[in-house]
């Protein structure tokens, strides 16, 4: 049996169990979908929002790139941002990072990743630049990661912040609020490392006024 072959006798084996517990579950499943939460993580196998949260199908939206980045010109995110802000009035928006993050620790060195990763990883080192001083004083390259990985987390909730999808649902419905957490690989642990409350004033400079 192939790899992939394994995964379509799991899935079916998943969706009996899933039967035998509840019979309608699909059926209700199918119908419903009102997640509290926006979870914005990264790509990596090792995070699955959902199994290091505890959720249930339905009850968290996902997105997930490298490095769990929010870019203002990324459609893809901006997309799932509106939706879930827009249409599923969600409370709660999460950017999780991790850990051992391979795009951090990419980012931190001066290898040509060529031109996409490059591109990608850049906006990483944009957040390196802006907190060089702490970074560098770090000599430990672990803890140097761990650091900067805290730190990415908190520029992209700022990041959010800084869109007018956020700062209307904020004006017009106190909501969401905006959390930075990252996940623990070696304990499974998540330590909340940044948090914004609805309404929170960020540089004037980023506020739109005509919403």
């Amino acid at each position: 049996m192939n790899s992939y072959e394994k995964l379509l006798v799991d899935n079916k084996a998943w969706a009996a169990e899933m039967v035998s517990d509840n019979a309608d579950y699909f059926k209700r499943l199918a119908k419903l979908q009102t997640p509290e939460f926006l979870w914005i993580g990264c790509s990596d196998s090792r995070v699955p929002a959902d199994r290091i949260t505890g959720t249930q199908p339905g009850e968290i939206f996902v997105h997930r790139n490298i490095a769990n980045l929010v870019i203002h010109t990324d459609v893809n995110l901006l997309s799932v941002l509106d939706f879930a802000v827009n249409h599923l009035h969600v409370k709660h928006v999460i950017v999780c990072g991790h850990y051992g993050c391979g795009g951090i620790k990419a980012a931190i060195t001066n290898n040509d990743y060529k031109f996409v990763l490059n591109m990608w990883l850049r906006n990483i080192k944009d957040v390196y630049r802006l907190h060089r001083d702490e970074l560098d004083a770090i000599t430990d390259e672990e803890k140097r990661c761990d650091r900067l990985t805290e730190l990415n987390v908190k520029e992209q909730v700022m990041r959010l912040a800084m869109t007018s999808i956020i700062q209307r649902a904020w004006k017009q419905e106190q909501r969401p609020d905006l959390h930075g957490w990252v996940y623990g690989l070696k304990d499974g642990i998540i330590n909340p490392v940044f948090e914004m409350k609805a309404g929170t004033h960020i540089d004037p400079i980023y506020e739109y006024e005509n919403l």
